[in-house]
């Protein structure tokens, strides 16, 4: 007579090794002791504001606190992640960060986690996303291969998703009020003439190669008709085109000259082809526009 043979388990699936056992025992006495500590020290609203106050008037905080990118023909701002740290420290007793969870270079992704915990609340907020080792330039989804490049790209989508998460911890009036302040500062900008200040974005602007009539038709004055928001405006541009968040075509795009332009700057000639009275060539030992020389 056959009996069944019982299977035994594999030895050891289910055994935990003493390392792993001390890092469980450690991560959740990290996790008791912070809702204690935080619960023993509560946070100070008023405190918390006058922080984000003082940091909100410095325009090393207000220069880069904004982002600007185009999409589907507009563009889009808010908030960048170096006002969502300054407002997390601000607040206190919050806890975040950014883990790549796996690589998978087979297809060229990577999975990651940002998370914000408001450990007085006892509140957490986790996204969890793909990022692929790929980037869209010049119209086109292009491959990454470069370890550095992929680096910076899962950092730049990490940090994006962090913000999110650290803005779903805090109060939206703190937000707003931080958001506020900073553009004041922007529009008051660092003490110094406003004329000062217009001067200093052209010749920034310059440096670019971008001159200051496409910076007028951008802002839809000249240049003597700005103001401070309009030099606001012009800084938040700046600080995203060199995160590369833009390019400059997108954002100062070359004037087009229309066929009435063209027309009218055409030199006019009578009927037998001499210049007319009115033409500002004639009695000039030049050769006129779109004439041979």
């Amino acid at each position: 007579m056959n009996f069944p043979v019982q299977q035994q388990p594999a030895p050891g699936a289910d055994r935990i090794g003493q390392g792993t056992a001390v890092e469980q025992s450690r991560a959740v006495a990290e996790v008791q002791a912070a809702i204690y500590v935080a619960r023993q020290f509560p946070r100070d609203i008023g405190r918390a504001r006058n922080s984000i106050q003082s940091a909100c008037q410095s325009m090393a905080l207000a220069g880069k606190a904004f982002y600007r990118f185009p999409r589907a023909g507009g563009a889009v701002e808010g908030s960048t992640i170096h006002l969502a740290k300054t407002l997390a420290q601000s607040w206190g007793n919050i806890q975040y960060g950014v883990t790549e969870l796996r690589r998978d270079d087979d297809y060229r992704q990577s999975e990651m986690q940002a998370w914000a915990w408001d450990v007085e609340n006892n509140t957490r907020h986790v996204l969890t996303f793909i990022v692929p080792h790929a980037k869209f330039a010049n119209r086109k989804v292009v491959q990454l291969e470069d370890l550095r490049d992929i680096y910076e790209n899962n950092a730049n989508n990490g940090a994006r998703r962090l913000r999110e998460a650290i803005f779903a911890t805090i109060p939206d009036w703190f937000i707003e009020e931080a958001e506020d302040l900073c553009r004041q500062t922007l529009n008051k900008g660092d003490g110094k003439p406003l004329p000062e200040r217009i001067e200093g974005a052209i010749q920034v602007f310059a440096g670019l190669g971008v001159s200051a009539d496409r910076l007028e038709q951008k802002l839809g004055r000249k240049r003597d008709q700005w103001t401070g928001p309009d030099i606001a405006q012009l800084l938040i541009t700046h600080k995203s085109i060199q995160r590369r968040e833009i390019a400059i075509e997108d954002e100062f795009p070359q004037a087009r000259i229309t066929a009435a332009e063209i027309k009218g700057k055409a030199p006019t000639r009578s009927g037998d082809g001499a210049p007319r009275p009115d033409d500002p060539w004639a009695g000039q030992d030049v050769a006129r526009p779109g004439s041979a020389a």
